[in-house]
């Protein structure tokens, strides 16, 4: 008997011991609810947006590059219509950034100029393959003969008028940039494309009118 007195008696103080006082057990989640200091002042929100933005990015180099940025950016539809129409008038103006990388440099504007002061039979392409295919819808026989001689003659006229021109205007782009590597093949071609477009829709625009002398 007097045994099992002591063990209960132990296991009463042992309890009593263990138990943790109610104080203790509400100062614990205080402790841990609590957030330690960032120990430096808060960031302005001008100072945060100026971190996530970063640097400001480079002006687009082409239409590819600026439409994937106004996908990645939420612009408006007359924003979207307004910086179109500010990068082609930019192009149109013969801007070095907003052209094409085949029409960059001094040396395809000296040979636009030269194009575009000259009065070339090679400007009728465009009208005279829109007649040929009216002509060919005509029922006559006689006006589908006439339209193709016509238009065969025009056709051998302008070959060999881009072959003189791009002679032309290989020696005086020689002549003007002696440092540059050319190719005679390749300024030929470029010539003969730009003077077979009709003048209104060139691209860029001509900086020199007809007849104008180029140096």
């Amino acid at each position: 008997m007097r045994f099992l007195r002591r063990n209960s008696d132990d296991t009463a103080t042992a309890t009593a011991t263990d138990a943790p006082a109610p104080e203790a057990e509400l100062a614990e989640p205080l402790d841990r609810n609590r957030t330690a200091g960032k120990g430096r002042a808060t960031p302005k929100r001008r100072e945060a947006q100026a971190r996530r933005s970063g640097p400001v990015p480079p002006p687009p180099r082409t239409q590819r590059e600026a439409f994937k940025r106004m996908r990645g950016n939420k612009v408006s539809k007359e924003e979207r219509r307004a910086a179109a129409a500010d990068r082609r008038a930019r192009m149109m103006a013969g801007d070095e950034k907003y052209l094409p990388v085949r029409d960059r440099g001094p040396v395809k504007a000296y040979i636009r100029d030269l194009v575009d002061s000259r009065r070339n039979l090679m400007g009728l392409f465009m009208p005279l393959a829109i007649l040929v295919f009216v002509a060919l819808l005509t029922p006559s026989l006689a006006v589908q003969r006439y339209a193709t001689l016509a238009t065969t003659f025009m056709l051998i006229a302008m070959i060999i008028e881009g072959f003189v021109l791009g002679r032309i205007v290989t020696k005086r782009v020689r002549e003007k940039f002696p440092t540059e590597p050319i190719k005679g093949i390749s300024i030929g071609w470029y010539s003969f494309i730009r003077a077979s477009q009709l003048r209104k829709l060139r691209i860029p625009k001509p900086r020199v009118g007809p007849g104008d002398a180029v140096k």
